[in-house]
This record gives C-alpha cells, structure tokens and sequence, in this order.
C-alpha cells in the first residue's frame, strides 16, 4: 500500500433496536390496526426527513418535526392548541381534571400550587428513599444470580417502589398491589385507540373500551382512603409528596386542592412518576448491555464518584457521563413517543393551512430520530450530550409551560438507580431476546428486557 492509498472503510455501526416506521400510505381500518397494535407504526418513515407532514384518516391531522413549529405550539401559542380530545379521553377516567388534563386557569392554579413539592430542595430530600429502592432492586437481582433476569419487570417494580414511598410514605392506608394491578389494567384497557377517535368523533361518544376498564373503582377509593388517613394523622417529621400537596397554595389565589382534586393529581403522579421513570431505567439498561463499551466507561465513572453500596442525591450529580446516557436514552427510546394538540382557530404552520379541529402531532419518537436535527440519528451515542441540543428538536419532557413538573424528579431517580446497578453488576444481553418498541400509551419494552446480571 502506498502512501496515497485510502484507508479501509470503517465497519458499518451497529444499530440498538427500533420501531418500523409506516413507508405507504394507510387508510382508516390500518391505521386502526397500527395504532392499537403499536402507535409508533401510525408514523410516516417520512417524517424522520421532512419538517412537516400532513394528511386526513376521517380528520386532519399534521406531524410536527420543526423547532420553530414545535415552539410556536408549546410556548408561544399554548392557548391555541390544548392537548387533543383523544388524550384526554383516554386518561379523563382515571385521572379526572388533574393538571395533566386542564386546561387554561384550571390548570394554572393547580400548577402554581403544586409546584413547591417539585423544587429542587424537595427533589433532593428524597434521595434515600430512591436509594433504598435501588438498594432492594440490587438484592432481588442477586437473589435471581445463574438466572436471566427480566429488568424491565424490575424497573416497573422499583419505581412503583420508589413512588408509593415518596406520595404516602408507605401509609397502611395505602395498598400499594391493588393501585399497581389498577394502573396496569387501566393502561393495557383503555390505553388502545378507537375506531371513534380515528374518525374523529366527538367526545361525548361514549369509547366502550375505556367504559369496560376496570380497576378505576378500586384505584381511586385506596387513594382517598390514604388521603383520609392522612388528614387524620396529620404530617410526617419529613413531608412526604402528599403532605407537600395538602399544604399548597396557588399564590396568587389562595387556593387549594379539594379532595377530588388532590386524589386525582396524586393518581396522576403514580401512574407518570413510576411508569416513565421504570421506561427510562430499562431501556438503559438495554443500551448499556447492548454497548459494553459505553456500560464500563460508566461503571467507571460510577466507582470513582459513589462511596457507598446506594448512590446518593449529591453523588449523581457528578456523575456527566452517566447523566448523558440517561439523555440519550431518552432521546432514542422517549416513553411518550407521541403529543397531540387539537386546533382551536385557523392558524400557519411551516407555511401549511391549519384549521380549526385539526390535531397537530408532535411525533417526538420521529423528531428525535430526525435526519435533519441530528447526526446518525439511530445511533447509541451519549457523548453527543456534551453540547445541548437544539431547544425544541429534543422533548423527553415536553417543553413550555407544561413541561413535565416530575422532569427532575425522574432523572435523579434513574441516576441514583442506574449508579447503584451499575457498581454492583455487569449486564450481558440475552441472545434472541431483544426488546421491541411498542407505544400505546407509553413506549414500552414489549417482550421485556432480559438481560444476564453478573456480580461484580
């Protein structure tokens, strides 16, 4: 070879899994079908490409994969675009009129009062509980040693650990298994599409699925019986989320939640504060496995920065590395893959006609994976969190004034959860198992995320 001769090329870089994104377009009964199997498959491959994508399936619909629109329907516009009738007709029977649903005044107050059990001091106080959660999470993984374990079942097991503790600080009133089992028939019930939704009828039409979904009785009525008990035993020593919540005031009116009002916002806490978080753990640890490289540098970083067998609050925030693989994760892998907003007036976007009653979907799953927003967009690549991205080409929490109140909240947790795993175990993937991405109402590992944990 001489001087002048090119170097080999470099070997194509392996790809972690990813969902098949729609090539033709579908019509009303497969577009059915897709978003009830997976919505994921209702998303133009096109729209990975392209800032803008629209279309009819009974309504109009458009898909937003452009900064500036995003923006203009998050921040600047808020008003204009409320979240779309088949979101809330889907959650409205398990979560009411929490500050997920409001809209307008209803949801600023609830907002304003609710955000001081958010701030950063609160956050940070919880890091024990955290950690023992990830401490138990450690132990029944080493119980399960020879075994392939399950780590999505785990995270779901963990969070839910971690969120019961920090919302009723344990309570005898509260009867963790029975909300679980509720949350989880509710998802798997009502979470699925209708034909109703995709022809665009009102929502006054009853959904007969979400009419059949069960567990909602149950879920509520444990929840009011913990607020009861509460109220009746007064305070924890150290306020717990639910004591933090029945102390706050919206302060520019004085208000509090009544009793309907609390119980549906906790609801909605549990179902967000332990799903997303137990999506976000699993997938990484699935993109750790799937990049050992990635996972030792981690490790690393992990056992020069964390003293103790659990990671602390203080300590993760030390840990960069790690913290951007939480960031690429949900980059790849976002747990709500789809928003919706439904037009209230006529209005432009990317230089399209929008009309009122259109729904205008942010596909976040697509624009994270944007060709034009990002480099080898499919690609596992932490470090490209060195440098923030561009506002509004990466959402994991939303963005505006509603953006996600448990943001950091979340990601402490898969921090402190992440690190402790990470400093007592080596994870291998399982061959043939990998997991598949599938969203119905969140994006989930279907077929779990089986991996070998090898004691360090």
């Amino acid at each position: 070879m001489n001087e002048t001769t090119s170097p080999p090329p470099r070997p194509a870089e392996r790809l972690p899994v990813r969902a098949p994104l729609v090539t033709e377009p579908l019509g009303i009964l497969a577009s059915l079908r897709a978003a009830r199997r997976n919505l994921l498959e209702i998303i133009p491959d096109l729209a990975t490409r392209v800032p803008m994508v629209s279309g009819r399936t009974g309504a109009r619909w458009h898909m937003l994969m452009e900064p500036g629109a995003i923006r203009e329907v998050l921040l600047e516009r808020v008003d204009g675009y409320p979240k779309s009738m088949v979101t809330k007709n889907m959650l409205r029977p398990a979560i009411g009129e929490s500050m997920f649903i409001a809209e307008g005044a209803h949801w600023r107050w609830q907002r304003r009062a609710a955000a001081p059990a958010f701030s950063a001091r609160n956050v940070g106080n919880l890091g024990p509980i955290m950690a023992g959660a990830a401490g138990r999470a450690a132990d029944r993984i080493d119980a399960q040693r020879g075994h392939a374990v399950d780590l999505f079942e785990e995270m779901v097991t963990t969070t839910f650990d971690v969120i019961s503790d920090v919302t009723f600080s344990g309570g005898e009133a509260f009867a963790r298994d029975a909300v679980h089992r509720a949350i989880d028939g509710y998802i798997a019930e009502a979470g699925r599409i209708s034909l109703f939704d995709v022809l665009g009828l009102p929502d006054w039409v009853p959904r007969p699925g979400r009419l059949r979904a069960g567990g909602l009785v149950e879920m509520k009525s444990v929840a009011d019986a913990a607020i009861d008990d509460r109220a009746r035993r007064g305070p924890r020593e150290v306020p717990d989320l639910l004591d933090l919540l029945l102390a706050g005031e919206d302060p520019e009116t004085q208000r509090r939640m009544n009793i309907g009002e609390l119980r549906d916002n906790l609801l909605t806490f549990i179902v967000a504060g332990h799903e997303t978080t137990a999506l976000t753990l699993s997938w990484a640890l699935y993109l750790l496995a799937f990049d050992q490289d990635a996972q030792e540098r981690a490790r690393a970083e992990v056992l020069s920065g964390v003293a103790g067998e659990t990671a602390s609050a203080a300590e993760v925030e030390e840990l960069p590395y790690l913290r951007r693989v939480v960031e690429e994760t949900l980059r790849l892998y976002p747990p709500a893959g789809i928003v919706s907003r439904t037009a209230q007036r006529a209005d432009e976007l990317c230089g399209r006609e929008i009309k009122p009653g259109d729904t205008v979907m942010i596909p976040i799953y697509a624009l994270h994976r944007s060709h034009r927003l990002w480099d080898a967009p499919d690609a596992f690549r932490p470090d490209r969190f060195e440098e923030k991205p561009q506002r509004y080409a990466y959402l994991p929490f939303g963005d505006g004034p509603r953006i996600c109140i448990g943001a950091a909240f979340a990601v402490q947790e898969a921090l402190i959860v992440l690190a402790t795993l990470l400093k007592r175990f080596r994870f291998t993937p399982v061959a043939g198992r990998d997991p598949e991405p599938v969203m119905i109402l969140t994006l989930r590992p279907e077929g779990g995320v089986w991996l070998e944990a090898e004691p360090l």
